[in-house]
This record gives structure tokens, sequence and C-alpha cells, in this order.
């Protein structure tokens, strides 16, 4: 029973150092995503945070400010929705790798 224990711990750890590898690459990286037909382009790393928001002046109406705020919050929900879904497939390859199971992984 020691040895699962222990190889348990061991598992974890190394799961634990690998995660932390990998959400430093994850941070380095950048994710881009439009709205609007390409109207609206936002920037993001890995870590989330908006690196550049690029608005096209053509959508700039200011009898009609609601349409370009629901393009900039479509278009960096869009590129968070990137960095989640590539966060949790390396996750799912990672745990994959480790010959963990989780359900929904």
């Amino acid at each position: 029973m020691n040895m699962n224990i222990n190889q348990l711990m061991k598992q974890a750890q190394e799961m634990q150092k690998k995660l932390a590898k990998q959400q430093e690459e994850f941070s380095g990286r950048e994710f881009e995503a439009s709205s609007g037909g390409g109207m609206v382009t936002a920037r993001i790393n890995g870590a989330g945070a908006l690196l550049s928001l690029k608005i096209d002046p053509s959508v700039i109406d200011p009898e009609d400010v609601e349409m370009l705020q629901d393009l900039v919050v479509a278009a960096v929900n869009e590129a968070q929705a990137q960095v989640a879904n590539e966060q949790q497939d390396g996750m799912s390859g990672m745990m994959n790798q480790m010959g963990i199971k989780l359900p929904g992984m």
C-alpha cells in the first residue's frame, strides 16, 4: 500500500511541475480573435491579458456605440475562449500521458 501512495505522490509532483511549465509557456503565447467580419480584432496572451485591440474606423458610429461595445466584447471573449480551449487540451494531453482519466476531460 505504501508503494501506491508513494507512486501517487510522485505522479502528483510530476504533474505539478508539468503544469507550472505549461502555464509559463502559455503566458508567452498570443491568441487573436475577430468579430463583425474582422471589424474588431482582439489579441491576448495566454494569461488572458489584453495586448491589443484593433477597431476598423468604419465601424465607429457615434449614434451606435452599443454595437461597437458588443463587437469588442465578442472579440475579447472569443480570444479568451481560444486560450481556455488550448489550456484544456494541454491539460487533457498531460493527464493522458500520465495515465490519469478524469470525467469530462
